[in-house]
């Protein structure tokens, strides 16, 4: 991660809380933030230190999966990240815990509104504003928990035992610098291991700089005969808004709108 990227982030978290971190948060180890053990460490120490409120990834990066069998009890506190994130958002809610699949902390400051949602969403328990002006791929409504996150790592977990039970759930996902043919390569293999067979729904977020997408999403989805809408504002992209990952959520895909029936914090 970039300093000044970090550096911009933690000021704009240490201006509305009291921010903390461990000072090799900007280690290096080949492509990973510091060795396995310094990180797993890092984040066992701040989930369960009771003295802190929550808990915020510096950046999506590498390496989750590789550190995610040395976590023990994950502690009743938001976790807010995405992208590899994702692994951490599947072991939460095998924990049957809510997390917050949002803006890490060198996102932070690209976006007032998006960061004042945040915000929000940590500090109220009350249930976030509907999304609304989807796009329907296909029709109808479902009741669920929103689950998942970015399609790549979501699909690095197809197997393990931290893969989330997606029975009934509105399926998120999202993903980035990936061509078509592996978008399509990976909803296939969570197909063939019978992991989407059972959906309520699915919202789709940013596909960003993966080409035209649309055609294999469309061909992929349509037969799992489930709503599904597309424009979440959600990923790598310009917009990334908070939501409470594992919550329980409404699609009316006719509609366009994405409803939430619990917030992320109790």
């Amino acid at each position: 991660m970039e300093p000044d990227a970090f550096a911009r982030g933690e000021a704009i978290l240490a201006a509305r809380y009291a921010a903390v971190y461990d000072p090799g948060v900007l280690s290096r180890a080949a492509h990973l933030a510091g060795s396995d053990d310094r990180r797993a460490h890092e984040l066992a120490r701040a989930l369960e230190d009771p003295e802190v409120r929550a808990v915020f990834c510096a950046r999506g990066g590498y390496g989750a999966l590789r550190i995610v069998d040395r976590l023990a009890a994950p502690g009743h506190k938001p976790v807010v990240g995405f992208s590899d994130i994702t692994v951490l958002h599947a072991w939460l809610f095998g924990h049957a815990l809510t997390s917050v699949h949002g803006p890490n902390v060198g996102g932070l400051g690209r976006d007032d509104a998006r960061d004042q949602a945040l915000w929000g969403l940590l500090e109220n328990p009350d249930p976030p504003a509907p999304l609304s002006g989807l796009r329907p791929l296909r029709g109808g409504r479902a009741d669920g928990r929103l689950l998942g996150g970015n399609l790549t790592v979501l699909s690095h977990l197809c197997g393990t035992r931290h893969f989330p039970d997606l029975r009934g759930a509105v399926l998120l996902l999202e993903d980035c610098n990936e061509q078509p043919y592996r978008i399509d390569r990976m909803l296939t293999q969570l197909g063939l291991s019978g992991s989407l067979a059972q959906l309520a729904g699915i919202a789709l977020g940013d596909f960003s700089d993966c080409g035209d997408t649309k055609p294999v999403l469309e061909e992929r989805l349509a037969a799992l005969d489930v709503p599904v809408v597309a424009g979440l504002p959600v990923g790598h992209g310009d917009q990334n808004v908070a939501l409470p990952h594992g919550a329980r959520v409404r699609l009316d895909a006719d509609a366009g709108v994405l409803e939430f029936l619990e917030g992320a914090v109790s």
